[in-house]
This record gives C-alpha cells, structure tokens and sequence, in this order.
C-alpha cells in the first residue's frame, strides 16, 4: 500500500520554475499517479541506476557521484521494499518521489536527470515491467500446462461424448478434450514469449521527443539494463518520437491477457456443465466451491463462475486501452498517464486466474463410469456407421442419407441404434451386412483415430510425450 505523506503541496519541484505557485490540491488529487505507479519503483531504481553509470562512463558524472547516486538508491529501494518510504502526491510520479528523495540524501543526484526526459524513463519502466510481466505469466501458464497434461495422462481411455451445438456429436477420451485445453493456454504461451521479444527494447535516451544534444551511449544502457538480443547485443528503439509515443505494448499486453481470460471462460463453461446433476462426469474440489445461505445441500463452481466473470474484465481493459490511445496524436499526452492501470489490473487478475483455474483442475475428479455411460449412446458412433458403408463402396453422401435413415427408424420403433436387426437396417441400405453392429465397440472405433489430431490412444500418447518435452 502507498503510503502518503500529511505536507502540504509545495511548488511543482520538477516543472515549477515556470509557474508563480504550485497546482491546487484538486489539480494535484486529480492528476497524481503515485497511487499506481508507484509499484514501478524497483524498475525506475534499476533504469536510474544504468543511467547514472552511462552518465559517468561518459563523463558527464564523476564515478563518485555514480558511486553515491547507487548507494542513495539502494537505501530507497529498501525502504520502499520495507513499506517505510514516504511517497508524496504533490510530486505526482514514482519518478519524482525517487529522484527528490534521493537529492535530499545525495546532492549528486541533482544531476541524474541529465539526458533524460520522463517520458523516454517511463518508457523504459514499463519495457521492463513488461518483460517481468512476461516471464511470471509464461511461469504461471507453464505451470497451468502441467496441471492439465497430468490430469489427461490419467485418462487416455476415459471416453466422454463431444458437442457441438450443444448436442451428443462423437465420443472422445478424456484426454484429448483436456489436451485442447493445453493447445489453447499453448497458444497463449507463446503469445507471451512472442510479447517479450517485442517488449526487449530499450528507449532510454530518446528524452522528452528527439533525444538530446549530449554525449549518451544508449547501447551502454541497453546492456545494463538487460536489452539485449541472444548474442548480448543491445537492442534500441529506433525512433525517438514513437519510443515516447508508442503504446503497442500495452495494447498487446491486455490482448494477450484478453485472449487468455476467453480461455478461462470457455473452459470454465465446459466443467461447470460437467460438474451439474445432469452431466455428472467429475466432481470439483471443496476448496474451490462454495455452498447457498439458503439450500444446504448446493456446491457451487464459484471459481469457474468467477473465471467467466473476470473474462469480461479482462476485455475492459482492452479496449479502455484501445480508446485512450485511438486519437492521439504524436508523441507524448498526458492522458496516456491512463494506460498504466488497466495493464496493471491485467496483470494482477490474469495471475490470479490462471493460479485458481490450475488448482480447481489439480483437485477435479472424474466420475468414470457416468463417463462411460453417456460415451454409451450408440448415437455418438453414427459417423462411424456412415464410415462403414463408405468402405462397403457407398458414396458418402449416401451412406449419411441411409444411416440417418436408420436412426429415424430407431427412434421410431423405440430401440436404440445397435438393437435394430440385420433385416432392419437392410431394408433401409443393402450394404449393410451382418457385422454392422461391431462399430459399436466404442475402444475399437477409437482405435482407427490415429492418424495427426485426432483423439486415438497412440495419438494421445504421443501427444503427451510432445507435451512433457515443451513444459520441461
């Protein structure tokens, strides 16, 4: 929590000189960002800290200023770590609450906003913050990933029915309906890994618009502070005036997480319907479920509710993104100050989802004999049963017309699929012959889905060996 110091504003100390008094206390409540920004300190402390050695690598600060200007901002960092640094409104930023709190410790540091401007240090803030953001998601969907591969891997021979629609379609194994999960957070992985290529760029030394008429080394900074491509060499932004101005980043960020939450949605969709009276194929974990204040006997899927809920959320932020940024012209606008929260809040709430959706699956568990029932429903195998005409030599859009003859006359004689006789079916397609009713060993028909993608044993195995070796 920040904590806000009880004296009166004073004159703006970074920008006041041109004014005769300060800003109100309204203006100052109104356009302060400390109360968010402030969580940036350990990335603003590291950034001042390779700006201070490239100012004194190039001799615009002695190494003893250098020096003093570390240690000052070691001091803070520790005290902000320990909840004991003051932070003032009146100085509106993380920036300014570090850079004057460090002057009052080191005269020095009057010198550290040398060749910088706030909007190329905020910049380069958040492309660290960024790439923090990216390793603890990647950490947590990896995480998430093993949950599900684990889970599947028990149930390779589970079998369940798939829907479209909604409606009983064809059976699959537990296993490759929880293996599309992992393609989907999959995805979303690499997202992120692709997010943190873009985000490692350093824009420290672009200043306030066109850089600076002093001599910095921005290939010096980019390596201090770890902008670097796989070989070590430093990674720049290349335009001053979009290094400033540009926000892709952010905008990619809360897709990314955006995306991520739709994933949770829809996973949550599917469990909670496994989870109700009238599928029953797993029960959820207690921790994760919560009761009614009024009918003793409910569980409810909270979590998975939730997860549903904090979608919506994460596609707010979205598009509060989108908009703040739609009409701006180049390069730097103080509304951009508006583009730290919702990132922030993506953040923070995709980590939680993920933690929570992974420990939800860790405790589910599957009802596999009321899976085996529904997977039953001789129903499910009617493509199988078109398939077999096909390989008698019926065109395929005849053998779909004659198997949909044949469940029409199921139904009518009030018989399921299989219990109809071998004079039955024939009298609907003569390709039909006495061993029609073997596509209904549901293991045997799973057996001939082993070709790439689809839900066979073999297939599934080694999708999960495929599986283990990504998330090592």
């Amino acid at each position: 929590m920040v904590k806000k110091s009880s004296a009166p504003p004073s004159a703006q100390a970074t920008w006041g000189g041109r004014f005769a008094e300060g800003p109100s206390a309204l203006m100052l409540r109104f356009s302060e960002s400390i109360s968010f920004d402030a969580r940036l300190a350990p990335f603003d402390i590291q950034g001042s800290k390779a700006h201070s050695a490239m100012l004194a690598a190039t001799g615009l600060i002695s190494t003893e200023e250098r020096d003093a200007i570390h240690a000052g901002l070691d001091a803070i960092l520790n005290e902000i770590n320990a909840g004991k640094f003051r932070w003032e409104p009146a100085l509106e930023d993380v920036h300014m609450n570090i850079e004057q709190a460090l002057v009052k410790r080191v005269p020095a540091a009057a010198k550290l906003h040398t060749a910088r401007s706030r909007n190329d240090q905020i910049a380069t803030d958040m492309h660290l913050f960024f790439k923090d953001a990216a390793t603890r998601l990647h950490d947590a969907l990896t995480a998430l990933l093993r949950v599900i591969t684990d889970l599947a891997a028990g149930h390779v021979e589970t079998f369940v029915p798939g829907y479209t629609h909604l409606q009983r379609a064809q059976p699959v194994s537990v296993a490759h309906h929880l293996l599309a999960y992992a393609e989907m957070f999959g995805r979303d992985r690499e997202r992120i890994e692709a997010f943190a290529v873009r985000a490692n760029e350093c824009p420290l030394g672009s200043g306030a618009i066109a850089g600076t008429s002093l001599p910095v080394d921005r290939a010096l900074v980019a390596k201090l502070l770890g902008f670097v491509d796989a070989r070590g060499r430093p990674r720049l932004t290349a335009n001053s005036m979009d290094a400033v101005a540009d926000r892709d980043l952010f905008i990619e960020f809360a897709a990314a997480c955006a995306l991520c939450g739709v994933h949770f949605s829809r996973v949550a969709e599917d469990i909670i319907l496994w989870n109700s009276a009238e599928f029953g194929f797993i029960s959820l974990p207690d921790a994760f479920t919560t009761g009614s204040s009024l009918m003793p006997q409910k569980k409810n899927p909270d979590s998975l509710e939730l997860l549903r809920g904090k979608s919506a959320r994460l596609q707010g932020n979205l598009h509060t993104l989108l908009t703040l940024v739609k009409g701006l012209p180049l390069t730097y606008n103080r509304d951009l100050q508006e583009d730290k929260p919702p990132v922030f809040d993506s953040l923070d709430t995709t980590l939680l989802c993920l933690d929570v959706l992974r420990e939800t699956l860790r405790g589910t568990r599957f009802n596999v004999a009321r899976c085996a029932a529904a997977a039953a429903d001789p129903l499910l195998l009617a493509t199988d049963l078109a398939d077999y005409l096909v390989r008698k030599g019926v065109p395929f859009r005849e053998a779909h017309h004659a198997v949909g003859g044949v469940v029409a006359l199921a139904e009518k004689n009030g018989v399921s699929l299989n219990a109809l006789s071998i004079e039955q079916v024939r009298s609907v397609n003569a390709a039909f012959d006495a061993d029609w009713t073997d596509i209904f060993d549901i293991k045997k028909v799973m057996r001939t889905r082993e070709r790439p993608g689809m839900p066979g044993p073999r297939q599934t195995a080694a999708q999960l060996t495929h599986w283990k070796k990504r998330l090592v």
